[in-house]
């Protein structure tokens, strides 16, 4: 007889997703349970110990909107910080921080066990119970059973994993940890999709054994910017990163290990990511390159144990080390353990609402590797929307779920649930149309009302929140309603390179040429620096917000129209109206993906790959519109 527990929401491992899932879940007043198999290895950084990076920074900004916590662990386990895309207009800048790994494990588990209503079970799920069509609970291989409303199945790449380095072959799902063996069958025996991917990871470097003088130095920054908009500054002490390449002899001897390679000898079929390739992958691809850049990063401030990013490989351990050791800086070479690739299986979103319950079984959700994505800050994004749901779904709400125009996660999440994956999907500032209303800057203005709403926002955030928005909506105010006097600013601008004034105007018009700034015209104007001297708190990120929606407006208000003008298609709904296959109208692929996916808007069938324009506007016609 097993030991019985009741909760509102379970949730299957306790990685990045897991933790976001289960943290929203109990602060939505659901009696959450969080499963994980080794409580020392909470939202462990597999990879990279490193958050953020090209739109995925932005999303992380989001989650912190929202009332999550990546962003607040980040900021308190952060060892360097870096705004990326600088040179580029402020819709690019992705912000990006090197994390303590031990910290950032520390720094997650206290989250979870001073969060209310949320408790943590060490052990394996194996099976999950489902009752007509509907999830009611899980079993672990312990021998206890969970009975819950709702069910988050968050495993990470542990589903079957199996490691792989050279010919050798390993079960597990990260090195040294045991695979889940069960969950994949009790799951797909109730008519759920699953595959498999590939992803991998580099060697890791003791920082004793290189030679940092024949590297160069990449050192961080240390401004105001950071990843959540209620932390106060970075405490720990900043570290730098260093870059290397590799060269033609590093090439030549990796060239000769590629027979080994389990990439490349069939040993290996799952596809891997794209946008993470292995220095194998890479060799194969650009035959004609002589060089690739190779990134060296510490893993703590306590530890000599560096990540060497760029090198990701799965070839034989000999190959890989002989290889380093081409390198000058790496002469001598020690290493902790070889890179490795592991394969594992994921479930196809397209299987998914919106949401992410799944559309077969009631109540059961899925989020982070699990559907096909790769990356920390894919998974904890996907990770709240779920345990959102989930909560929600106890307590008989409404569905909560992020448009294209709302989010980076509702690009991400839409993606998913609409095309599917072929690889594993990583994000990018250009898989979104809008990404000019989705900035980095102004996540907690799009989403943080949710937050609110929700009753995830703490009383801190909400203060933070109206605070900013009020002082920027004063500078704004200010700037529209200053008049300026031609002779009296024109040696100003001349001094910042500007054109002068012929004619007076007012201070926001002056704001939107690339020369101006507020802090430097701020000081021609006595009143418009005391106000910005007299900003409480976050007064740079604050004067930041405003400057951006000043300058860039114009592109924000032709951006935000398309966005309205999409969001009719969005707002037709049409789940449920059309029996697909009998429409000899529309093409045959268009039949085949609109029975697969089942569309809910219109909006979202004519983002399906294979429905064409054509189609689209059959549908319209058959609507009466």
């Amino acid at each position: 007889m097993s030991t019985t527990f009741q909760y509102d929401v379970i949730v299957v491992g306790a990685g990045h997703a897991g933790c976001e899932a289960a943290v929203a879940a109990a602060r939505m007043g659901a009696r959450t349970c969080i499963i994980t198999m080794d409580m020392n290895k909470i939202a462990q950084m597999s990879c990279n110990p490193a958050i953020g990076g090209i739109a995925k920074g932005q999303i992380v900004r989001e989650i912190d909107a929202l009332g999550g916590y990546t962003g607040v662990v980040t900021d308190a386990s952060a060892i360097q910080f870096r705004m990326l895309n600088r040179s580029k207009g402020p819709a690019m800048w992705s912000p990006r921080a090197q994390c303590d790994r031990m910290r950032f494990i520390q720094e997650w588990r206290k989250v979870l066990e001073n969060t209310e209503n949320l408790h943590i079970w060490q052990d394996e799920v194996a099976e999950i119970i489902v009752e007509n069509g509907r999830i009611v609970g899980v079993d672990t291989v312990w021998g206890a059973r969970f009975m819950a409303g709702s069910v988050v199945i968050t495993a990470g790449t542990f589903l079957r994993g199996l490691m792989h380095v050279g010919k050798k072959q390993v079960p597990g799902g990260r090195c040294s940890e045991p695979a889940a063996s069960f969950l994949t069958e009790s799951i797909t025996k109730y008519g759920i999709r699953s595959a498999r991917m590939k992803t991998g990871t580099p060697v890791r470097i003791d920082a004793r054994s290189v030679y940092f003088d024949e590297m160069e130095v990449q050192p961080g920054e240390n401004d105001f910017h950071r990843f959540s908009y209620v932390s106060e500054s970075r405490p720990l002490p900043q570290l730098p990163c260093w870059t290397c390449a590799t060269n033609a002899e590093v090439h030549r001897i990796l060239q000769q290990g590629l027979p080994d390679s389990p990439l490349y000898n069939g040993q290996i079929q799952s596809i891997g990511p794209r946008y993470c390739p292995s220095i194998e992958t890479k060799i194969v691809t650009f035959p004609d390159r002589d060089t690739h850049p190779l990134f060296l990063e510490p893993e703590g401030l306590d530890t000599n144990e560096l990540y060497l990013n760029g090198f990701s490989s799965s070839l034989p351990m000999e190959i890989q080390l002989e290889a380093l050791k081409k390198m000058p800086c790496f002469r001598d070479i020690v290493v902790y353990r070889p890179g490795y690739a592991i394969e594992y299986d994921f479930f196809d979103p397209t299987q998914l609402k919106h949401s992410l319950e799944s559309k077969i079984v009631e109540g059961l959700f899925f989020a982070g590797q699990v559907n096909g994505t790769t990356g920390y800050e894919e998974a904890a994004g996907q990770g709240i929307i779920a345990g959102i749901n989930a909560a929600l779904k106890c307590s008989g709400g409404d569905t909560f779920t992020l448009g294209r125009d709302e989010a980076y996660i509702g690009v991400l999440i839409d993606d998913l649930v609409t095309k599917g994956v072929d690889e594993p999907y990583r994000m990018f500032t250009s898989r979104a149309e809008y990404r000019i209303l989705l900035r980095q800057d102004n996540a907690d203005m799009r989403l943080t009302p949710y937050a609110e709403k929700l009753g995830i926002a703490d009383e801190n955030r909400k203060q933070k929140f109206h605070a900013k928005k009020e002082n920027v909506d004063k500078i704004i105010d200010f700037c529209k309603n200053f008049s300026i006097k031609a002779h009296k600013i024109n040696p100003f601008i001349e001094s910042v390179g500007s054109t002068p004034l012929r004619n007076g105007c007012k201070l926001y018009d002056l704001i939107n040429r690339p020369q101006v700034t507020l802090d430097n015209i701020s000081t021609q104007i006595p009143a418009f620096r005391e106000l910005l001297n007299n900003i409480p708190q976050d007064a740079e990120e604050t004067i930041e917000a405003a400057e951006i929606e000043m300058k860039y407006h114009g592109y924000i208000s032709r951006e935000r129209d398309l966005a309205d003008k999409m969001q009719r298609l969005e707002s037709i709904k049409i789940q449920g109206r059309f029996n697909y296959e009998d429409l000899t109208q529309l093409s045959t692929e268009a039949r085949q993906k609109l029975t697969a996916i089942n569309p809910e808007t219109l909006a979202q069938a004519s983002r399906i790959p294979g429905v064409s324009p054509s189609d689209i506007s059959v549908l319209l016609v058959l609507l009466g519109r």
